[in-house]
Protein backbone atom coordinates (compact mmCIF):
# COMPACT_ATOMS: atom_id res chain seq x y z
CA UNK A 1 0.00 0.00 0.00
CA UNK A 2 0.97 3.36 -1.10
CA UNK A 3 0.29 6.16 1.55
CA UNK A 4 1.69 9.73 0.67
CA UNK A 5 3.49 10.59 3.90
CA UNK A 6 5.78 13.33 5.60
CA UNK A 7 8.74 12.82 8.40
CA UNK A 8 10.40 15.30 10.32
CA UNK A 9 14.84 15.25 11.31
CA UNK A 10 14.66 17.04 14.61
CA UNK A 11 17.85 17.93 15.37
CA UNK A 12 18.79 19.65 19.12
CA UNK A 13 21.27 21.70 19.79
CA UNK A 14 24.14 19.00 20.54
CA UNK A 15 23.08 17.21 17.52
CA UNK A 16 21.25 14.53 18.67
CA UNK A 17 18.15 13.19 16.68
CA UNK A 18 14.70 12.75 18.03
CA UNK A 19 13.58 9.10 17.42
CA UNK A 20 10.07 8.25 18.48
CA UNK A 21 9.48 4.48 20.14
CA UNK A 22 6.15 2.95 18.39
CA UNK A 23 4.47 -0.52 19.74
CA UNK A 24 3.17 -1.61 16.59
CA UNK A 25 -0.09 -2.64 17.73
CA UNK A 26 -1.04 -5.51 15.91
CA UNK A 27 1.71 -7.56 17.01
CA UNK A 28 3.95 -5.61 19.89
CA UNK A 29 7.30 -5.29 17.43
CA UNK A 30 8.69 -1.87 18.52
CA UNK A 31 10.34 0.55 15.97
CA UNK A 32 11.90 4.07 16.75
CA UNK A 33 11.38 6.80 13.61
CA UNK A 34 11.54 10.40 13.49
CA UNK A 35 7.93 12.19 13.90
CA UNK A 36 5.74 12.04 10.80
CA UNK A 37 2.44 10.63 8.80
CA UNK A 38 0.29 10.83 6.01
CA UNK A 39 -0.03 13.59 3.96
CA UNK A 40 -3.64 14.71 4.11
CA UNK A 41 -6.24 15.54 0.70
CA UNK A 42 -5.12 19.23 -0.53
CA UNK A 43 -2.04 19.27 2.54
CA UNK A 44 1.65 19.86 0.92
CA UNK A 45 3.94 17.67 1.82
CA UNK A 46 6.10 20.26 3.92
CA UNK A 47 2.31 21.54 5.43
CA UNK A 48 1.79 17.76 6.65
CA UNK A 49 5.58 17.04 8.36
CA UNK A 50 5.16 20.65 10.43
CA UNK A 51 1.60 19.50 11.07
CA UNK A 52 2.58 16.19 11.98
CA UNK A 53 5.49 17.51 14.47
CA UNK A 54 3.06 19.38 16.52
CA UNK A 55 1.03 16.76 16.78
CA UNK A 56 2.92 14.19 17.70
CA UNK A 57 5.82 16.29 19.53
CA UNK A 58 4.41 19.76 20.53
CA UNK A 59 7.62 20.87 18.74
CA UNK A 60 7.74 24.59 16.88
CA UNK A 61 6.44 23.54 13.60
CA UNK A 62 8.10 26.21 12.23
CA UNK A 63 11.05 24.91 12.64
CA UNK A 64 10.99 22.69 9.86
CA UNK A 65 12.49 23.94 6.72
CA UNK A 66 11.55 24.01 3.18
CA UNK A 67 14.25 21.84 1.01
CA UNK A 68 13.00 17.75 1.61
CA UNK A 69 14.39 14.60 0.74
CA UNK A 70 12.95 11.51 -0.81
CA UNK A 71 12.67 8.72 1.13
CA UNK A 72 12.27 5.09 -0.47
CA UNK A 73 10.32 3.33 2.51
CA UNK A 74 9.84 -0.53 3.21
CA UNK A 75 7.78 -0.86 6.61
CA UNK A 76 5.03 -3.08 7.55
CA UNK A 77 2.81 -1.06 10.58
CA UNK A 78 -0.37 -2.64 12.23
CA UNK A 79 -0.50 -5.70 9.24
CA UNK A 80 -0.35 -2.88 6.60
CA UNK A 81 2.70 -3.36 4.37
CA UNK A 82 3.84 0.59 3.27
CA UNK A 83 5.89 1.36 0.79
CA UNK A 84 7.23 4.13 -1.46
CA UNK A 85 8.39 7.31 -1.14
CA UNK A 86 8.05 9.85 1.57
CA UNK A 87 9.34 13.39 1.91
CA UNK A 88 11.69 13.88 4.81
CA UNK A 89 12.33 17.46 6.30
CA UNK A 90 14.72 18.93 8.40
CA UNK A 91 14.39 21.10 11.82
CA UNK A 92 16.79 22.02 14.01
CA UNK A 93 16.13 23.41 18.01
CA UNK A 94 18.38 25.90 20.10
CA UNK A 95 18.90 23.70 23.51
CA UNK A 96 19.86 20.48 24.44
CA UNK A 97 16.40 18.13 24.39
CA UNK A 98 13.45 20.40 23.80
CA UNK A 99 10.73 19.02 26.48
CA UNK A 100 7.54 17.44 24.27
CA UNK A 101 4.07 17.34 24.46
CA UNK A 102 1.82 14.61 23.66
CA UNK A 103 -1.69 16.73 23.78
CA UNK A 104 -1.81 16.25 19.76
CA UNK A 105 -1.94 12.96 19.52
CA UNK A 106 -5.11 10.96 18.60
CA UNK A 107 -6.06 8.04 21.03
CA UNK A 108 -4.77 5.07 19.12
CA UNK A 109 -1.15 7.37 19.36
CA UNK A 110 -1.67 8.01 23.10
CA UNK A 111 -1.25 3.84 23.23
CA UNK A 112 1.40 3.51 20.77
CA UNK A 113 3.89 6.06 20.97
CA UNK A 114 5.94 4.33 24.21
CA UNK A 115 8.67 7.05 24.09
CA UNK A 116 10.73 9.61 22.80
CA UNK A 117 14.75 9.92 23.15
CA UNK A 118 17.07 12.22 21.46
CA UNK A 119 19.47 9.67 20.38
CA UNK A 120 23.30 10.95 19.96
CA UNK A 121 23.92 11.02 15.73
CA UNK A 122 26.58 8.16 16.41
CA UNK A 123 24.37 5.76 17.80
CA UNK A 124 21.84 5.90 15.21
CA UNK A 125 23.16 2.45 14.33
CA UNK A 126 23.30 0.79 17.43
CA UNK A 127 20.08 1.11 18.87
CA UNK A 128 18.70 -2.13 20.68
CA UNK A 129 15.48 -2.21 18.36
CA UNK A 130 14.58 -1.39 14.91
CA UNK A 131 15.17 1.67 13.75
CA UNK A 132 12.86 3.02 10.47
CA UNK A 133 14.54 3.86 8.32
CA UNK A 134 17.30 1.72 8.76
CA UNK A 135 19.82 4.32 6.56
CA UNK A 136 18.23 7.46 8.94
CA UNK A 137 22.38 8.61 9.15
CA UNK A 138 22.35 8.62 5.52
CA UNK A 139 19.01 10.39 5.20
CA UNK A 140 20.70 13.22 7.80
CA UNK A 141 23.43 13.74 5.90
CA UNK A 142 21.39 14.60 2.91
CA UNK A 143 19.09 17.22 4.98
CA UNK A 144 22.14 18.63 6.54
CA UNK A 145 25.21 17.66 4.28
CA UNK A 146 27.38 20.16 6.32
CA UNK A 147 27.02 17.93 9.86
CA UNK A 148 29.52 16.64 12.04
CA UNK A 149 28.13 13.16 10.39
CA UNK A 150 29.69 13.81 7.13
CA UNK A 151 32.90 12.15 7.66
CA UNK A 152 30.85 9.04 9.31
Amino acid sequence: MFRPAARVVCLDAADRVLLLRWRDPSDGSVLWEPPGGGIELGETPLAAARRELAEETGLDPAAVRERAVPVERDVWWDGVHYAGVEHFFLARFDGDRPPLGRAGLLPDEQVNLQAHAWVGWAELGSLPERLEPPHLLEVLAGLAPDGPWRAA
